[in-house]
């Protein structure tokens, strides 16, 4: 289920020239079809081990931990040519702290106490479209193409 607020918040960025990535330590199998759905330019997720059509139970290299975020936040803002205080970083778990600390907007979102305490940003009750306003866009300029 797409989290709410998602596609507005994806498709705003989108439309105002921004590129957008899921960075997930979930499956591939799942992002892809999720990332896709709300519009996001790319995902970097998990990949799980399937042999002669049966999964192993083994995760692909690398796993996509908390310092794989990071790894992940610096070369997709190298790619565009961007510095990590233009990004902007979501999470809600500990594996997200890296990456959430080292962007300039770094959220964490209906997070774990320990993000909250860490991140400078918060959204607690609201869905995704709220950090739009924090990006100083007004409720016109929302977009889900």
């Amino acid at each position: 289920r797409v989290m709410p607020g998602a596609t507005e918040l994806v498709g705003t960025m989108r439309a105002h020239g921004a590129r957008c990535w899921l960075v997930s330590g979930g499956f591939s199998y799942f992002t892809s079809h999720f990332a896709q759905q709300v519009g996001f330019h790319a995902d970097r997720s998990n990949s799980l081990i399937i042999a002669d059509g049966k999964l192993t139970g083994e995760v692909g290299r690398p796993i996509l931990d908390r310092d794989a975020k990071l790894v992940a936040l610096n070369d997709l803002c190298r790619e565009v040519g961007v510095t990590l205080a233009d990004a902007v970083a979501v999470g809600d778990g500990a594996n997200d702290l890296a990456m959430i600390q080292a962007a300039g907007m770094g959220v964490a979102f209906q997070a774990k106490p320990a993000v909250k305490k860490a991140a400078r940003f918060q959204v607690n009750r609201a869905d995704l479209s709220t950090l739009l306003y924090f990006q100083g866009y007004r409720a016109a300029d929302f977009s889900t193409a």
